[in-house]
């Protein structure tokens, strides 16, 4: 059973009732764009996940089935809190790791590219980790722990890293000492030089204290990555340090450094490119990156989300109901619209049109995959989005144009100096 899945409509209440508090307080912990951004990733994730899943467990549990070097009881208390601790182990070093080899921080610097810090941010995730990740817990099969317990735990471990993600919690006295708390996952997610790969653990403290990677929250935290991503879009958001990988290989002259350009960890350049380069300084006041999010797009932007994550959860409950190609085709709207309206919060005219045609679709769609009164009902729901856009469609045309022009030059005038080198 896939706990995470089942607790996705607490977290998304735990969301709002965070962002509630925060603006009450007056607070600016939560922008628009950056919220439905995080959130888009996680469902790009889901949907991934939707069309891979057996492959994700296969391995764990052909290890089980065939080389497992012990028998444990599913029945005693024993056997699940050694679970939950190897599982917490196994998760310190697949998450050190990532933060320590270029490939894997490829994939894994999804999650840290906000730069808001809320519970939003805890389902910012990469659809590539879950394939990286896997073969981490694979000992744990080969130990003997039962498939079942291994996946609740699993479970329980991810859920628990949730609540990390606040700015409204502060220092917890002696429970500092021994969990991972919000105080030590923001130290995780700061970009100031001394938070930089610290405190990797998932639930207890006691792997970052034990291995050398613990640093208490002391400053002021500066949140995101050196090179901010300054894109709103889940799809680039996936791809873009891939691309930056490519690049620095292709600018290098051997064929080893090549290689090693993926093994190596964040920040290494070859000598011949200028040598491994340290993190910057950061200060306090570093400005985010932001774009103006008008009426328009607001409301547009709420609606369309609401109707791809309910898509998304119709999707992962009913995923038996139908055959492989009705769910690849239906995970593939379901990521353009997201996509899409990624597009729109960067002003980028091709977004303005790929939306209008996927508006155009979308209440067809339904009648020709599916049948019956359900097939009907979905397509009712989808045309509301496709109303909104078309009495919205003047305001977000005119705001893709007038923005596009300027922002883009100073996009590429930030990717040119970039270019230049810099560390994650």
């Amino acid at each position: 059973m896939n706990y995470t899945v089942l607790a996705g409509p607490a977290l998304f209440l735990l969301i709002g009732i965070e962002f509630w508090l925060s603006h009450r307080r007056g607070r600016t912990d939560y922008r628009l764009n950056d919220a439905i951004s995080n959130l888009s990733t996680s469902l790009l994730m889901q949907l991934t996940t939707l069309l891979s899943v057996g492959l994700l467990v296969a391995g764990y549990f052909a290890i089980h089935a065939r080389l497992r070097i012990a028998d444990l009881p599913a029945d005693r208390a024993w056997t699940w809190i050694a679970c939950f601790l190897a599982v917490d182990l196994a998760y310190y070093w697949f998450h050190r790791l990532s933060h320590e080899i270029n490939f894997l921080w490829a994939a894994h610097v999804v999650h840290h590219q906000s730069e808001d810090y809320n519970l939003s941010v805890a389902l910012r995730q990469s659809t590539l980790q879950p394939f990286f990740g896997s073969i981490f817990y694979w000992p744990l099969a080969l130990l003997g722990f039962p498939p079942v317990i291994f996946l609740a735990c699993k479970s329980f471990n991810t859920l628990y890293q949730f609540w990390l993600h606040t700015q409204l919690i502060g220092k917890l006295g002696p429970l500092e000492e021994i969990l991972v708390t919000p105080s030590h996952h923001r130290v995780h997610h700061g970009r100031n030089p001394r938070y930089i790969d610290r405190n990797h653990g998932g639930t207890f403290i006691l792997w970052d204290r034990l291995f050398g990677t613990f640093e208490r929250e002391r400053e002021a935290v500066v949140y995101g990555i050196t090179k901010p991503l300054a894109s709103w879009n889940p799809l680039w958001a996936n791809l873009h340090y891939w691309q930056e990988l490519l690049q620095t290989a292709r600018r290098t002259a051997h064929w080893n450094d090549r290689i090693r350009i993926f093994w190596k960890p964040p920040g290494w350049f070859p000598e011949a490119l200028g040598g491994p380069q340290l993190p910057s300084p950061v200060g306090a006041a570093v400005e985010k990156f932001d774009r103006p999010v008008p009426p328009a797009l607001r409301d547009y932007a709420l609606l369309q989300f609401a109707l791809l994550l309910g898509s998304t959860i119709g999707l992962s409950f009913l995923e038996g109901a139908y055959d492989f190609p009705t769910r690849i085709l239906a995970v593939a709207f379901v990521a353009w619209g997201l996509v899409d309206l990624g597009g729109l919060f960067d002003a980028r005219p091709w977004a303005f049109r790929s939306e209008a045609m996927r508006a155009v679709i979308a209440p067809a769609l339904p009648l020709v995959v599916l049948s019956g009164l359900a097939a009907w009902a979905l397509a009712g729901v989808l045309s509301l989005g496709s109303i909104l856009f078309a009495l919205r469609a003047t305001e977000l045309g005119r705001f893709c144009r007038a923005e596009a022009t300027g922002w883009q030059a100073g996009l590429r005038a930030a990717v040119a100096n970039d270019s230049q080198g810099g560390i994650e």
